[in-house]
């Protein structure tokens, strides 16, 4: 489901060129969990990034579900993201001008479904808010936000999931609860899980664990 082949991402700063990346190879199977672990700077946010073509790296190659990423224009990219990557993030990065449907429903309308408000309100009861589905981000907890960033992440029934510190705004118990969905629902689509954890032990839950360091993958479990 996943490949990179030496992928390398420099960027530029006032103090000269900084190395992000440097030379990652990975493999991911598909229906695979794989948790990626490292301490902070080591590149894990970036290496998600670049799986996920919101970053493109400066060379090496990126293949996802057979689709060499670095082939694809922008329009296309946006298009192969929308129909097979769900990606959850720290921050929720719900859209505050619209309810729990309205953002649950966006990526179903980009693809064009003529039942997305139909679909969201499915996928806004799996994750156990069919009571909340008029309500706007601003009223709801940290912990159901991310609910509903996971159910709008689900909606088209991604090939690969992405979650990058899903819990980290989260208390304890929202956290374990919020996982156990993210999980639940990974079983039961069959999908391809990357989760980016400071959390050893929530990391330790995937099939594999994989350790960064320095742009540098110095464990692939």
């Amino acid at each position: 489901m996943v490949v990179l082949d030496d992928v390398r991402l420099t960027l530029g700063s006032a103090a000269g060129e900084v190395n992000i990346l440097r030379g990652i190879d990975l493999r991911v199977s598909a229906g695979e969990a794989v948790g990626v672990v490292g301490p902070s700077g080591s590149g894990k946010t970036t290496m998600m990034m670049v799986v996920g073509g919101l970053e493109r790296p400066s060379s090496g190659s990126v293949t996802i579900a057979g689709e060499a990423l670095g082939a694809l224009g922008e329009d296309a990219l946006a298009r192969f993201r929308r129909d097979r990557i769900g990606i959850v993030f720290q921050n929720f990065h719900l859209v505050p001008t619209m309810t729990a449907l309205e953002n649950v429903a966006i990526p179903l309308e980009f693809a064009g479904r003529r039942d997305a408000f139909e679909r969201a309100r499915e996928g806004l009861a799996a994750v156990g808010l069919a009571e909340r589905v008029s309500h706007y981000p601003g009223q709801l907890s940290g912990g159901e936000q991310q609910r509903v960033a996971l159910a709008r992440a689900v909606a088209i029934k991604p090939r690969l999931i992405m979650a990058d510190e899903p819990t980290g705004n989260l208390d304890r118990d929202t956290g374990k609860a919020v996982m156990e969905l993210l999980f639940g629902l990974h079983d039961e689509l069959g999908t391809t899980l990357l989760l980016i954890s400071h959390d050893e032990a929530l990391a330790q839950r995937c099939d594999r664990v994989i350790r960064l360091a320095d742009g540098r993958i110095t464990d692939a479990g």
